[in-house]
């Protein structure tokens, strides 16, 4: 699947976004730059992912060329107002995996679709539910799977996923990373999809 005369720009290293993408059919590159993924302090955490999103772009646009699109997005975890970032080690991996036990939390995913005349942002949220896990399936968890890469410390697709998710409210996709129902419905709406 192609945009007419242009093409789609990934600007993310997330190898499930990747996947994501690939597996609705569009043709892409990906392009990445470094972007400092600080926030103002008082920014409610539900909006931390969209800024993100729009901050990564900006980074980009300057470098955009004529025929380009570009996909930029962040992922946050919530739980009980505080954001879950990717752990640094197994210590951090197990605290976080703690607080969500047995809990609900919230995912959401900033996206933002842009080109040299326009820009497209919208946010999708997903609440996720945890079953009581025991210390040494999550640790189990953590050794076996490795989540230092993953907000929150947790990937829905890996094990922990199959074992402790009771319920989600709203779309697996966005938890894995990418909301691709509404990429897609961004990309058709103001770009000429051509399958």
């Amino acid at each position: 699947m192609l945009i007419n005369n242009k093409k789609i720009i990934l600007s993310s290293n997330s190898p499930r976004r990747q996947q994501l993408l690939r597996d609705l059919g569009l043709e892409f590159e990906v392009k990445t730059m470094d972007t400092d993924e600080s926030y103002p302090e008082n920014l409610d955490s539900e909006e931390v992912a969209t800024y993100l999103a729009e901050k990564k772009a900006g980074t980009f646009l300057p470098s955009l060329k004529k025929d380009e699109v570009l996909i930029t997005a962040d992922t946050v975890v919530i739980a009980n107002n505080t954001i879950l970032n990717k752990p640094l080690n197994e210590n951090e991996a197990f605290k976080m995996l703690e607080l969500i036990n047995g809990k609900s939390h919230l995912v959401t995913t900033g996206v933002c679709i842009a080109d040299m005349d326009k820009k497209f942002t919208f946010c999708d949220k997903t609440e996720v539910s945890f079953s009581k896990l025991s210390q040494e399936e999550i640790t189990y968890y953590i050794s076996q799977f490795k989540p230092f890469d993953k907000a929150g410390a947790y990937g829905i697709q890996e094990w922990i996923g199959l074992v402790g998710i009771d319920c989600i409210k709203g779309s697996y996709y966005n938890v894995m990373g990418l909301p691709v129902n509404k990429v897609y419905q961004t990309l058709k709406a103001n770009y000429n999809l051509v399958l």
